[in-house]
Parts: C-alpha cells; structure tokens; sequence
C-alpha cells in the first residue's frame, strides 16, 4: 500500500494505502514519483499551535456544492465486461507460481470479507480457495485457467506506479543522530460525530479532533506535528535520522528501520490524520521545475529528492503541502502488511482501489512496461490509488527495488480475474 500503500505512490501507505496498510503506498502511497503527481498548493497549517492562547477555529468542514457529476462508485456503476480466455494471456508458470502463493495467503480473507466492489461474494471464491490450499506441484497456470475468468471493467485503460519496502536509518530509542520522531496513532484522532461536521462522499464522518472548546476541527497537519503539535505525548515508537527519507517512508505506508547497531525494525500503517495527500511531484510540476532543461530535475522518486536536498528551504515547504502525515505501528513477520492484513510480496502484490478490485483477486495487467506486465493479486491499497484500473505494484525492498519502484509509470489494459460463474451471476456477458 499504496498511504499506505505510500502507496506513489504510492505511494501504498498505504497511503489513507489506508486501509490496512494501505498507504502501503499504503497510504499513498503512488512510477512512484507520478503517484505523488496529484496537484495540491501549500495550506496553512491548523491555527492552535503549542505555546499560544488559542482561539476558536472557523468550521473546517465548509460545505460545497459539486460543479461536475461524481464518478462512478464501485466496478458495478463503472461497467463490468466479460473480458477474453484466460488461456489466451501469456503469462509464464514462474509468474503464476507467485500469484498462486499470493491468492493462497490471501484466501482466509477473502473467504471473509465483504467486497466493497460489489462484484463478489465469499462464497464465490470457496471452490478457487480449496484448490488454492490443495494445488501441489501442477501447473500454476492451469490453476487459474481452471478457477478464473476474466473481466474488464470500464473501458480496461490501466495505469500502473510502483512501490516498495524503504529501508532507513532509524531505532526504538531516541540515540544521537536520530532526532525525528516517528509517531503512533493518537487517541484524540477520532471520527465526528454525527451533526458534528458534514458526512463524507463515502458516507462516513470525517477524521479529526475536538478542541478545547469542544468544536471539531481537522487533526493537526504535516506542518502542525513537525513544529511539535504532538511531541511530549508519549507518541514515539521510534526515531530516524533523515527527515526526507522519513517522508518517502510515509508516502510508502511501511518500512524498515536500520539501528546503528544493525538490527532491524519493521513498521507499518497504523492511520492517517484525515487530510488529503497532495503529490509533491505535481506540485513541482506545476511550478515549472520537472523537466529535463536547466534547473530542472527528473519526474522520478530519485529526482524529486535530489531537489529536495539542493534546496533544503524550499524542499522542506515543499514537502509541507502535502498536509497528510501517516502514523505506523511496530510489524512483526516476514513482510510488510497490506490492506488485506496479509504480508505483500514483491512482484506479486498490486494496490488497488478496493471499490473497484476485490481485494485478493488476481489481476492481469498489459502495460508498456515488461517488469510490470504480468499476473498480480490485489492486496493493498493506497491514498493515491483511486478509480477503476489504477494500480500500484511492489518491488519489496533494497536498492533494486527503489529503483524500479521510483521510476515505475505504466499504461495499457487491465483484467480482473474472478472466479467461474461470478460473470453469468451478474448477468455479464
């Protein structure tokens, strides 16, 4: 994830690849530098800052009247089409073989879980899932050619980012050198309550906090908790010593911490203070600095930081108008976890927007990137990930993967693979 499912990404975490992780990039987590291409403008951080007399804030939740039809609200409003046989794709056994461990770890879930895309039900995936459980050294390919159909919802136009497991320096205790705070998440981040501020488009009340004198307001943003709207509240799970790489870290939704001493700590998306991510790389691009001319930088994960790091004032008011900060919890196991709450697994786990891609169906995306063209299972979600055939795919961790993930931008089409009867159950043809 992902923003959380960091989402680009997503950029996850995460993130908001929320969710679960999901800003496993995510949330947002969403390449991972054009999952950051949402436009956005710097804010204003919130009016209560430590240290002064605080006065009572105008609602933070005006009301406004949409200029332009909302978009669809699941994969059914979308368009659902049958898509072709599954054993006309040309996916190799290795690639299966990978989605196959991945549907397997995520079938206790989906057998579960309500689907938020409307396209299936549990029970639909029992028979794939027994399989799954079962399936010993056959083909994995005939696996999904026996249990799957394909289908295509709306038009099929895939967009395809990437990202992965950063790994930073950073420990539990606040040693010499590390001096940034990684946060968990607050008690007083809570939902209005009703009456209390308007309800959402997704019909849930906002994220939040009440003030002292008991109105809601939006939660302290990005600018808020670095000048230390939470410090002395006992938040801290752990400290890192490189604020930039800490921000990337949020965009992912999860990471790992390398201590000096070697050892490693695992964190991952605990939640997101309600508002929205904005796209440093957007912003940039609106300002005229993403290009290939002098003064210039690269649209890529990689180029977005150097200039962060050449311009450290402007970098850092940069990276303040993304106001959305994500809070982590410690992981334990052998991957970072996705929406899902199932471990993602590089080249094998995609994020996803769940309201139109059950999460833990297969996917088959065809894009204009070899590396990324192939069989996924969809198993996180990101704060950048959002609409139909919008996808996030996980490079896992370590160089390799960063490079990849940072510079990951793919088009072309996507299919979704549900189980056999699902289409004539919904009256698909």
């Amino acid at each position: 994830m992902y923003y959380g499912r960091l989402k680009s990404a997503p950029q996850r975490v995460r993130p908001d690849r929320a969710s679960g992780s999901g800003w496993l990039r995510g949330l947002a987590m969403a390449a991972l530098a054009l999952s950051l291409a949402a436009c956005g403008g710097m804010v204003p951080s919130s009016p209560d800052r430590p240290g002064r007399v605080p006065t009572p804030p105008r609602s933070s939740y005006p009301s406004s009247s949409p200029t332009t039809p909302p978009p669809p609200a699941n994969a059914l409003l979308a368009g659902v089409r049958a898509g072709p046989a599954l054993s006309s794709l040309p996916f190799t056994t290795l690639d299966a073989a990978g989605a196959l461990a991945s549907f397997r770890e995520s079938c206790p879930r989906l057998l579960s879980r309500t689907d938020a895309s409307g396209l299936t039900q549990p029970a639909d995936w029992r028979q794939a899932c027994v399989a799954a459980a079962n399936w010993g050294n056959g083909s994995s390919t005939m696996f999904f050619a026996s249990y799957f159909e394909t289908a295509r919802i709306g038009d099929g136009k895939a967009f395809a980012t990437g990202y992965f497991e950063p790994e930073i320096v950073g420990a539990r205790s606040h040693l010499p050198g590390l001096d940034y705070p990684v946060y968990g998440l607050p008690s007083d981040l809570v939902r209005a309550k009703p009456g209390d501020a308007p309800m959402l488009p997704n019909g849930r009340m906002p994220l939040g906090r009440y003030d002292e004198y008991g109105r809601f307001t939006e939660y302290f943003d990005r600018g808020a908790i670095e000048d230390g709207a939470l410090a002395g509240k006992g938040l801290e799970i752990a400290w890192v010593a490189d604020p930039v790489e800490f921000f990337f870290l949020q965009v992912q939704g999860s990471g790992r911490l390398r201590a000096p001493d070697g050892s490693i700590l695992r964190i991952g998306y605990a939640g997101q203070n309600g508002l929205p991510y904005t796209g440093i790389g957007g912003v940039m691009r609106d300002r005229g600095l993403i290009g290939s001319g002098p003064g210039k930088y690269p649209g890529s994960m990689q180029g977005i930081m150097r200039y962060i790091r050449e311009n450290p004032w402007d970098g850092d008011a940069l990276m303040r108008t993304n106001r959305s900060w994500v809070f982590f919890k410690v992981l334990t196991g052998d991957g970072p976890m996705g929406a899902l709450n199932v471990p993602v697994r590089s080249k094998a786990s995609v994020a996803v927007d769940p309201k139109f891609v059950p999460l833990g169906a297969p996917v088959w995306l065809d894009v204009d990137r070899a590396d990324a063209t192939g069989l996924w299972v969809a198993q996180d979600t990101g704060g950048a990930i959002k609409g139909a055939n919008r996808f996030d795919t996980f490079w896992g961790a370590g160089e390799q993967a960063r490079v990849t993930a940072g510079g990951m931008s793919g088009r072309g089409n996507a299919l979704i693979l549900l189980p056999k009867g699902t289409l004539t159950r919904l009256g698909v043809r």
